[in-house]
C-alpha cells in the first residue's frame, strides 16, 4: 500500500474512534438555540428567561452531546450550567440531564429548525418548564 493511502486510511480510522466523532443525526441539533423558558408552577422560586443553548459533540464520551445554558439578564448571556444530552433521531427527541439530586429530565422535540421541550423534576417528574427554541 502507498504511503499516502496508508496516511489517509489510518486517519479516517481514528476519526471514528475519537470520542469527539461527531454522529451524522447528531447534526440536527448541534449549534446555537434562543427562545424563552417559561415556568409552570406559580409558587415556585421559577423565572421565565430568555435562553441561550450551545449544543455541542461531548469531547469526552461518543455519541454524547453536551448542552452549555444561559439565560439572558440585561442583554448579557449568564452561563447556568452544562447537561449532558443524547439525541434519538428516529424519534426526533433529544434529552438531557444535568442535576441528578433534583432528578431532572429535559426533553426536546426537535422539528427543522424550532424545538419544544420541558423539564419535569423529582420522581414524581413534576412539569417545572417548558421550553420553546429556534436555531440562529
Amino acid at each position: 500500500m502507498n504511503r499516502p493511502l496508508c496516511a489517509v486510511l489510518i486517519s479516517f480510522l481514528c476519526s471514528l474512534l475519537s470520542p469527539a466523532s461527531t454522529h451524522p443525526d447528531q447534526a440536527a441539533v448541534l449549534g446555537t438555540w434562543e427562545g424563552e423558558s417559561k415556568c409552570t408552577i406559580a409558587t415556585s422560586p421559577c423565572h421565565d428567561e430568555h435562553v441561550i443553548y450551545h449544543i455541542a459533540a461531548d469531547d469526552r464520551v461518543a455519541g454524547r452531546l453536551s448542552l452549555d445554558a444561559y439565560k439572558v439578564v440585561a442583554g448579557q448571556q449568564e452561563f447556568m450550567g452544562t447537561l449532558g444530552c443524547q439525541y434519538r433521531s428516529r424519534e426526533a427527541m433529544l434529552s438531557c440531564s444535568g442535576n441528578t439530586v433534583k432528578k431532572d429530565d429535559w426533553e426536546f422535540k426537535v422539528s427543522g429548525d424550532s424545538m419544544t421541550g420541558t423539564l419535569t423534576i423529582g420522581d414524581e417528574k413534576t412539569l417545572y418548564r417548558r421550553i420553546s427554541v429556534r436555531r440562529k
